[in-house]
């Protein structure tokens, strides 16, 4: 049998002068001959489905790379969050690659059916592997998308309250008011009630101060509107509301409701408590506390 030149020049070293080798040579270069002449009955036979599935890969990845540029497009207008849209993006993109070459793979005769039942199986595994992890992405999704809060707003969710400083795919990052940093999974977020105390422009604050019950009841009421309409940070429009509010067992209970802008609420609490227990104090109005009266009554021993 006559050889390419190319092989019997790169064989030649492995050929003994007696020619000992000269057999085992011949039979390599037979079977790369044979190798040769199959591959290229191969590529005759079925060149078409060849041809189908390069063009499978080189399309496919193109289409890919398209869609994965849509759904960037379609979540950026829905002004969803770059983090989000950064791991979804690549997600759909590797979904994508992974269709089209098994496609291709069909194409090229190999038997899809096994290969995708072991990425099912894998896929099902790392599922299970990475439930909690996936849960709180789906959260965290559903937080990026529907908006309860965004970052700087001072929320309470998971039993605990603080400024929201980072919104992620996997948790939520809170900076309590003594200057704690909480990081919550997102699970746990959604998983309870939100509270958002930083979505509306306004809050009322809501006081309560008792009077005594020898105390006169309309004068302490025009103090403490006189008070509270006097506050800078007060807001006009609703108009503060003061009201007796209960008869408790010490005292008579006003309730005081002025209208603040969020920003301003704790430091109109603070101040308002302040200056009602002071102009109580100046004009002899009292605040009373619990207390109880004993009575003893002597007995006819005692009495004798």
């Amino acid at each position: 049998m006559t050889f390419h030149p190319l092989f019997t020049a790169l064989l030649s070293p492995l050929q003994n002068d007696d020619g000992g080798a000269g057999e085992s040579v011949d039979e390599t270069l037979t079977w790369i001959q044979e190798a040769l002449e199959s591959a290229k009955q191969l590529l005759l036979d079925h060149w078409v489905n060849i041809a189908i599935g390069i063009a499978i890969l080189f399309f496919g990845w193109i289409l890919s790379k398209m869609i994965r540029g849509t759904v960037g497009k379609v979540m950026r207008r829905a002004k969803v969050d770059e983090t989000l849209i950064s791991f979804t993006t690549n997600l759909v993109y590797m979904a994508s690659l992974a269709f089209v070459f098994i496609m291709a793979l069909g194409k090229f005769g190999v038997d899809t059916t096994s290969f995708a039942a072991v990425i099912a199986a894998a896929g099902l595994a790392i599922g299970f592997a990475l439930q909690g992890s996936l849960g709180n992405f789906a959260a965290g999704a559903m937080i990026i998308m529907l908006r309860p809060f965004k970052v700087g707003d001072y929320v309470e969710c998971a039993g605990t309250a603080g400024v929201v400083e980072e919104i992620s795919v996997f948790a939520t990052t809170l900076k309590t008011p003594d200057n704690k940093v909480v990081i919550i999974p997102n699970g746990s977020v959604t998983g309870g009630n939100i509270v958002n105390y930083s979505t509306k422009p306004t809050r009322r604050v809501d006081l309560t101060m008792g009077i005594g019950y020898g105390d006169d009841i309309k004068k302490a009421k025009e103090l403490f509107e006189k008070i509270v309409k006097e506050h800078p940070k007060v807001l006009a429009d609703p108009a503060p509301q003061v009201a007796v509010s209960e008869l408790a067992d010490s005292s008579v209970n006003f309730v005081v409701r002025p209208w603040v802008n969020s920003a301003d609420y704790w430091g109109v609490y603070f101040e308002l408590t302040e200056q009602m227990k002071l102009a109580c104090d100046q004009n002899g109005i009292s605040i009373p506390f619990p207390q109880r009266d004993l009575h003893i009554i002597k007995g006819e021993d005692d009495a004798a």
